[in-house]
């Protein structure tokens, strides 16, 4: 099975795979801040039909010169019109609002926010809701999931997998998370196969169903397992197109 694997991280992890996946977005600049934005914009926002919510982040990124630009002068850009699926303007904006707090207002980043190890993903996702002014019910907030609503967190396991790792692929500017501590962004289809071939057990896609699954992938490469998310993603995907 690690053989098997490893064929496929070889296969899919490539510079091609860069341009139909929404990590095009933080591969198009060069600054550690407008990586971070752009990631992690691009990584809540990443979910439905693909080609549709990579249309939407174009609609985003096009608005300004840069993300950081964006998040500094986000009030003067028209953003009335937004609208992806369930998430409106009104969410937009909030987010963008909430990342000039977090840069301009706080002085702080987004590095800064996920640094600490302890209840990370409670952390940042606190950040966000405490300081947000949107209502539960909204679309602002399915952007945060949370692992006690049953949630996988694979979208930001994903965004985090782009910052941490390196290669032809991911982007690699955060030193302070090691690749080891990374956890498999799980989603129907690498849950669907890594069921298939006996990597995971739990039948709900859950965040325990994550971990499990991370845990199994170790015993192939303790140090990157989810070097595999492309060997199990990138075939799933082949599977059904």
């Amino acid at each position: 099975m690690k053989e098997f694997l490893d064929n496929l991280v070889e296969k899919y992890e490539k510079k091609d795979f860069i341009k139909n996946d929404p990590i095009q977005f933080p591969h198009n600049y060069s600054s550690k801040e407008d990586i971070e934005i752009s990631g992690f914009i691009s990584s809540l926002f990443a979910f439905g039909k693909r080609e549709l919510f990579i249309k939407k982040l174009n609609e985003i990124f096009n608005l300004a010169d840069c993300p950081f630009e964006l998040i500094i002068d986000y009030k003067k850009y028209n953003l009335e019109n937004f609208v992806y699926r369930f998430i409106k303007s009104v969410d937009l904006i909030e987010l963008l609002s909430l990342l000039n707090k977090l840069y301009v207002v706080d002085k702080s980043s987004l590095a800064e926010l996920f640094y600490e190890k302890n209840n990370r993903f409670k952390r940042v996702v606190d950040y966000f809701y405490k300081n947000s002014n949107c209502p539960n019910n909204s679309g602002f907030c399915f952007l945060f999931a949370k692992p006690e609503n049953k949630s996988a967190l694979k979208r930001i396991n994903m965004f985090l997998r782009w910052m941490v790792r390196d290669g032809e692929v991911d982007l690699g500017v955060w030193d302070f998370i090691s690749k080891s501590e990374l956890i498999i962004p799980l989603d129907t289809h690498v849950a669907r196969l890594s069921r298939k071939f006996n990597l995971l057990k739990r039948a709900s896609n859950d965040y325990k169903a994550a971990l499990e699954l991370t845990e199994k992938l170790k015993e192939f490469d303790e140090y990157d397992p989810v070097k595999y998310d492309f060997a199990l993603f990138g075939l799933g995907v082949n599977e059904n197109s």
